[in-house]
């Protein structure tokens, strides 16, 4: 049961990803006042479909130069570590019930940033190389602030997995106490996930494509498949911390949809952020603001101890 749950959990993520880029075209096409793809069946619902039989029959192509073993297996590897952060997701039933989730997220996320960077220098390019660069900074500066508001959820509720959420908010959501870091939260995911106003690895401006620019066909449907599949763990994960993590509810897949539109309503309307600002916002700003607010969970908790304490003598 544990393996028929966990392969329906990637097949529905899967097609998920299939979706979102659908729900993606269409928003773009209606912010910007054109029409998105409308034509293949019934509103474009199989237009999914016809983008990844084309990516993967397309004939692949290898750059001379490329360290050829690495160039192949990396999208692969990027699409396994993206799926294989769904593990985490809470089962009640049939799944692996992780008491340490906050650790295999925290690990398996680091991850992440060894694709694009293996990507990037396996293909031999030097706006590729450029691009892989651009990434490793990026991550590096944003996971920090990442896991210091995670530690400080957790260090609140004394315990490491993410079930537990659904206690502590089954009446009080954690975002109404604290808005500001709940934004900060966003800001820092958007940069990790590579996403606008952040997407400097694929900056198409000054890198033509970044990271990727030397892949088609199924390499890039499997980095594409990846990036878009950790856009939605990262909306399942926002849910769940700060947004109520009653999982049984079809509310909490209604609000995992709209943080996943908000990410493609941040893109339709914001240019991209300058690399400079980008590494100073990090540094500067979210790192000093998410330790002050580690401080604040810490007295907190300090302060239920003592009253706790009182109380039972």
């Amino acid at each position: 049961m544990y393996f028929i749950s966990f392969f329906s959990l990637i097949l529905f993520v899967l097609v998920s990803v299939g979706f979102f880029t659908l729900l993606e075209r269409s928003a773009l096409g209606y912010i910007q006042c054109r029409k998105g793809p409308n034509n293949l069946g019934f509103l474009g619902i199989l237009q999914p479909f016809s983008d990844g039989m084309k990516l993967f029959l397309k004939e692949q192509f290898f750059p001379i130069n490329s360290n050829y073993l690495i160039y192949m297996v990396c999208p692969i590897f990027s699409m396994i570590q993206s799926l294989f952060l769904w593990v985490i997701f809470p089962y009640y039933w049939n799944c692996i019930d992780l008491n340490l989730g906050l650790l295999f997220f925290l690990c398996c996320s680091s991850l992440g940033v060894y694709s694009l960077m293996i990507c990037g220098w396996s293909s031999n390019s030097v706006y590729s190389m450029l691009g892989c660069i651009r990434s490793i900074s990026q991550a590096i500066s944003y996971e920090v602030s990442l896991s210091l508001i995670l530690l400080g959820f957790f260090l609140l509720m004394d315990s490491y997995g993410f079930v537990d959420f659904y206690y502590i908010q089954f009446s009080f959501w954690l975002m109404y106490m604290c808005i500001p870091l709940f934004f900060c939260w966003l800001s820092c995911c958007m940069a990790e996930s590579n996403r606008t106003p952040f997407d400097f690895s694929e900056g198409e401006s000054e890198l033509v494509s970044g990271f990727n620019v030397e892949y088609g066909g199924g390499g890039f449907a499997f980095l594409f498949i990846s990036e878009y599949a950790s856009i939605i763990f990262i909306s399942m994960i926002t849910c769940l911390v700060f947004l109520g993590s009653d999982f049984l509810n079809l509310l909490f897949y209604i609000k995992l949809v709209f943080i996943c539109f908000l990410f493609i309503w941040v893109r339709s309307t914001l240019p991209r952020f300058r690399y400079d600002k980008l590494m100073y916002l990090a540094w500067k700003c979210y790192l000093p603001f998410t330790l002050n607010y580690m401080f604040f969970f810490i007295c907190v908790k300090s302060l239920c101890f003592y009253h706790f304490f009182l109380w039972s003598h």
